[in-house]
């Protein structure tokens, strides 16, 4: 297989300004953020860097770490667009910003896949605030969400309502990710795509427990099911260094093998503005017919 490499490039509400010396600088909207970037081995293009707010790790290894700021920012968030889609920009406890803008590039390949289907069926699998869900709303498509966390569904729907789709046809779904798909093949559903972003780890809300390298292949598995030789697209993005884009795209070539269309490989990216180099982000397998 060879590797590609979806870029993410600047927008109007969000750009890498800069990065290195594991971190970088961003800008959401009207603010500016920095984060650390393990990925930044690099120096940065200039020391001077000017932000609102800083998130800074723990000295575990747990991930924990908080927010220091510099100026007020808006502990409800504040609004960010992306082409069609308005959505509540907020400093998480997770060190991210509510959304992923490396996934801009997949929102857009996922609307071209279905762009002369109308009323296709997409699921959005670990769905998180619905960014995602709503851009393909937005082109036509009519989704299913689904996210164990019931906080995180309830922004999206929120999210829904910012960009005036509050009745679009999407299904809000708070349930375990891996036991939905399960029924789903059970009631025999098919789709036209599938999008799915699972965490490292995570826990249902009737405290399933979620191992990616455990429980990946088993979901592939039952998501193949549910697609056929007339479906558009699976695409999985996976955060997890540990893992490979080859192996990722291994494990859907053979589960995808009985059907026709092929499967791609490679590496999500973010363009830096101050030099256009690429930082890279994640890893992502797609089959597509």
């Amino acid at each position: 297989m060879i590797l590609q490499t979806l870029i993410g490039e600047p927008w109007a509400d969000y750009g890498l300004i800069d990065s290195g010396h594991g971190r970088k600088l961003e800008r959401y909207g009207r603010f500016r953020f920095i984060r650390p970037e393990p990925q930044a081995m690099w120096a940065p293009a200039t020391e001077s860097w000017k932000a609102d707010g800083e998130f800074v790790p723990g000295s575990d290894e747990e991930g924990g770490g908080r927010w220091f700021y510099e100026k007020p920012v808006p502990a409800e968030g504040w609004p960010l667009t992306w082409k069609d889609v308005t959505f509540q920009s907020s400093c998480t406890p997770f060190r991210h910003l509510g959304f992923f803008p490396d996934m801009a590039p997949v929102w857009d390949w996922m609307r071209e896949r279905t762009a002369d289907k109308a009323d296709a069926e997409v699921m959005n699998l670990f769905g998180y605030t619905g960014v995602g869900t709503l851009a393909m709303s937005a082109s036509g498509a009519r989704m299913v969400h689904v996210d164990a966390s019931k906080k995180s569904v309830a922004q999206a729907r929120a999210n829904a309502d910012l960009s005036g789709m509050a009745d679009r046809p999407v299904r809000w779904i708070v349930e375990d990710a891996a036991k939905f798909v399960a029924r789903e093949v059970r009631r025999n559903r098919r789709y036209d795509g599938i999008l799915l972003d699972p965490p490292k780890y995570g826990r249902g809300p009737d405290g399933e427990v979620w191992r990616l390298e455990e429980d990946l292949p088993a979901l592939i598995a039952n998501c193949r099911q549910l697609l056929d030789a007339d479906s558009r697209f699976l695409f999985l993005t996976v955060y997890a260094v540990r893992m490979s884009a080859l192996a990722i795209g291994e494990l859907l070539r053979q589960a995808f093998a009985d059907l026709p269309g092929e499967v791609e490989v490679g590496e999500l990216a973010v363009r830096e503005e101050a030099r256009g180099l690429l930082l890279p982000t994640a890893i992502w397998a797609r089959w597509k017919r």
